[in-house]
């Protein structure tokens, strides 16, 4: 959290007009870089300071939990587990997408440590899902995420985990092809503005690669930058988006060695075809989040 914009940012739009100040861990849209134990601490103290709740979006606690370990001072000794803790006790409530660092492949949920807020919230279920009891997640799937939670926060697991996003950014860097470093939790990053310089950012160059790379060698990533950034909502124009790049994504438990060396392969050949790419038009759009559904056509 950039603390000064942060204060900045209340006091210009006031306390009274913002619910709650969300801090997400890792941070996902940043090449999956974590926030740091103080920085949580003091983005804790101004919201206490102006009242407003402080809340994770905290789909990759655990990996943000092992880098500070492994990168903040005071922390080398405790286990990710007591980092974890310490990092949800700054915040009044949390918002998690369980397919991510609850190891499963559907779900989440809302945490909150207001009573008040919480029987509001449960109210509001009721007419959306269902009663707390029999509404959302089966058995089941609630079941899977409290294992998964008590599994993610083993240091084993995510040292695994982390060497294997390493070792993808290593290999990648030794060919030559442009990515965000350090390497963050759970994604590869490639810079799509440093390695397709030819095409010009209307023409969607993040998108581009992504769809390259689905072509040639069946990896799905995703485009962050011109397309998500979607139109300013009153002018309907592009708006710049300071990053290009495509997320690539590993899925937990599931690829092996021989998996991660397939994608550097992969992205190997896009590379060295790289100028034979070309620019993307957009020719449907949805009124928000178009990023999910549009379609393109090549230039």
């Amino acid at each position: 959290m950039d603390l000064k914009a942060l204060e900045k940012a209340i006091n210009e739009i006031g306390p009274a007009n913002i619910p709650l100040v969300m801090v997400t861990v890792t941070n996902n849209a940043g090449g999956g870089q974590p926030v740091s134990m103080e920085n949580l601490r003091e983005t804790n103290k101004i919201c206490k300071k102006y009242g407003i709740p402080m809340f994770l979006d905290a789909c990759r606690f655990a990996e943000n939990a092992y880098f500070i370990k492994k990168r903040e001072k005071g922390y080398e000794d405790k286990t990710p587990l007591e980092i974890s803790q310490e990092m949800f006790s700054y915040c009044e409530g949390a918002t998690m997408s369980a397919k991510k660092d609850a190891l499963v492949n559907i779900g989440g949920f809302l945490a909150l440590n207001n009573d008040d807020l919480t029987q509001k919230s449960r109210n509001l279920l009721i007419l959306t899902e269902g009663f707390s009891t029999y509404g959302g997640l089966a058995g089941r799937d609630l079941a899977a995420i409290a294992k998964g939670l008590e599994e993610v926060v083993e240091e084993d697991y995510l040292q695994y985990r982390i060497r294997s996003v390493e070792y993808i950014g290593e290999r990648l860097t030794a060919l030559d092809i442009p990515i965000i470093l350090p390497t963050g939790g759970h994604a590869i990053f490639v810079d799509a503005e440093a390695m397709l310089p030819h095409i010009p950012k209307d023409q969607y160059p993040a998108q581009a690669l992504a769809c390259e790379l689905f072509s040639v060698g069946g990896i799905r990533g995703v485009e962050i930058g011109s397309a998500m950034m979607d139109r300013d909502p009153e002018t309907r124009q592009n708006r710049p988006s300071k990053m290009e790049l495509v997320r690539l994504a590993i899925p937990r438990r599931v690829y092996t060695q021989s998996h991660m060396d397939y994608l550097i392969e992969i992205l190997d050949i896009v590379n060295k075809q790289k100028k034979d790419i070309r620019g993307l038009k957009m020719i449907y759009e949805a009124p928000v989040l178009r990023h999910f559904t549009a379609r393109y056509e090549q230039v």
